[in-house]
């Protein structure tokens, strides 16, 4: 694990960190991504992190992204287990503090079940760990990178509601990907968001315009994939504070608007052995010769896009490079899964970009799904299935060649609980992250199908 700059090791370590402070915040994450916490006393705190942790509601898994119970029963916390208290364990390495509050001291936890003490499965810093965990048996450690594209509007909460959620102003206006000049009109927030994220333990790599009216796009600086995740959910978190102290809300759902590009959640991902050294990378025989690689013979795509709103993304998705089939291709933007090795980048640098999640994309699930997948594909020997994008034609949909990925939250989801699906393989998720998410995931289906919404009744109440 990377641990942030100035983490405490010991106990005395943390004492002497927050001599003088009164308060601390911590903070989990939810099955959608959702940071949920609270501040606590600093004794309080102190306690906690002095044994297994502390009482944290169970009910953050027992509802959804806005608090409504799910539509049924799920294991984690239900009427029948009084929507317990489950473990909040403290993690020392996430220490932080947060610039535009402050600086008060900040940590993240990780959910443990209250009687094995053992991390709870669904609980997405849960399964990342477990995930890394199966890496480390076989002597790898699994390394991310994410990058975020992102909508910026002049609003506020309260201005979206009273607009309905329509007719929002942009930041900018117009299509300028890579534009010096646009971050002009909004200098001082741009700025803020690289500024503060260095100073929140949040690295980036890039931060640039994309285009569409008023989006940027942030890459996140490469690193171990727990540290990757806790990033990754960090500067929502940032973004959309230090867009409050400008008038700005960003959103990272995955479609906005339906004529324009989406927002995407690219993750880039590779493999180093117990020396650090990438073992995607590439010698200088196979640069001549090629590497045969390891393929899955199915995709748990549920986990790289988890929302109704994610999949509008990837339906006819391909004429804004959001892939929405089984491909893979050397350096291609149009394929799924793009591998970029030498000469665009040093061998060393050798990973993939699986381009199919959306900024909506929960990144713990979404980093999880690639290893495991990555891993079991490379424990069975699996062999590529399919050939690259370079050698498929126009007609390949069409003969199934390609095979397709789902085009709905609820098809995903179906695949997904299938009594045969891969994602229940005990080497993968297991039944109870499968039977928890995917509960989730058809409550969210209901809700959706249960909506009435502009479009229909623009459509439908006049002529029907």
């Amino acid at each position: 694990m990377t641990s942030t700059k100035d983490a405490p090791e010991t106990l005395q370590d943390l004492e002497t960190l927050l001599k003088n402070d009164n308060k601390v915040k911590v903070a989990g994450i939810d099955v959608d991504g959702v940071l949920r916490g609270k501040f606590m006393s600093k004794e309080k705190f102190l306690s906690a992190a002095s044994s297994d942790g502390f009482g944290f509601c169970s009910v953050i898994f027992g509802w959804d992204i806005h608090d409504t119970v799910y539509s049924r029963e799920l294991l984690i916390s239900n009427k029948a287990n009084g929507y317990r208290d489950i473990l909040a364990s403290i993690d020392l390495s996430t220490y932080r503090r947060i610039p535009w509050e402050n600086n008060v001291p900040f940590f993240l936890v990780s959910f443990l079940d209250p009687d094995t003490k053992e991390p709870l499965v669904v609980d997405p810093r849960g399964i990342l760990k477990i995930t890394s965990d199966r890496a480390a048996k076989s002597h790898r450690s699994c390394y991310a990178g994410v990058e975020y594209e992102y909508f910026n509007f002049k609003e506020t909460p309260v201005s979206l509601a009273e607009k309905k959620f329509q007719n929002l102003t942009p930041i900018t206006p117009g299509m300028h990907g890579y534009s010096l000049l646009r971050t002009q009109l909004n200098n001082e927030y741009f700025h803020s968001i690289f500024d503060e994220a260095s100073k929140f333990g949040v690295d980036i790599e890039g931060h640039h315009t994309e285009t569409g009216p008023g989006v940027l796009e942030t890459a996140l600086a490469y690193t171990n994939a727990l540290r990757m995740a806790d990033n990754a959910i960090l500067f929502k978190f940032l973004t959309k504070s230090i867009g409050m102290q400008h008038g700005v809300l960003p959103t990272f759902m995955a479609k906005p608007w339906g004529n324009l590009p989406g927002c995407s959640g690219h993750t880039h991902v590779s493999l180093r052995d117990d020396s650090g050294k990438n073992i995607f990378a590439v010698s200088e025989a196979e640069l001549l010769t090629g590497r045969p690689g390891a393929a899955n013979d199915d995709m748990v795509s549920l986990m790289l896009v988890p929302t109704i709103n994610g999949y509008k993304r990837l339906v006819g998705g391909e004429a804004f490079w959001a892939p929405n089939a089984i491909t893979y291709g050397y350096d291609s933007r149009a394929a799924s899964i793009r591998t970029i090795s030498p000469p665009s980048v040093p061998s060393a640098a050798t990973r993939l970009e699986i381009r199919v999640p959306g900024a909506d994309m929960n990144p713990y699930f979404t980093i999880s799904a690639i290893f495991l997948l990555g891993l079991r594909g490379i424990e069975k020997k699996l062999k590529l299935s399919t050939p690259p994008m370079s050698k498929l034609t126009a007609d390949d949909k069409k003969n199934g060649t390609i095979k397709m990925l789902p085009t709905s939250l609820e098809a995903a989801t179906e695949r997904m609980m299938r009594p045969e699906s891969i994602a229940r393989e005990k080497s993968m998720f297991g039944d109870v992250f499968v039977e928890h998410f995917g509960g989730t995931r058809e409550h969210e289906v209901k809700v959706w199908n249960e909506a009435v919404t502009n479009w229909e009744v623009e459509r439908y109440i006049e002529l029907a």
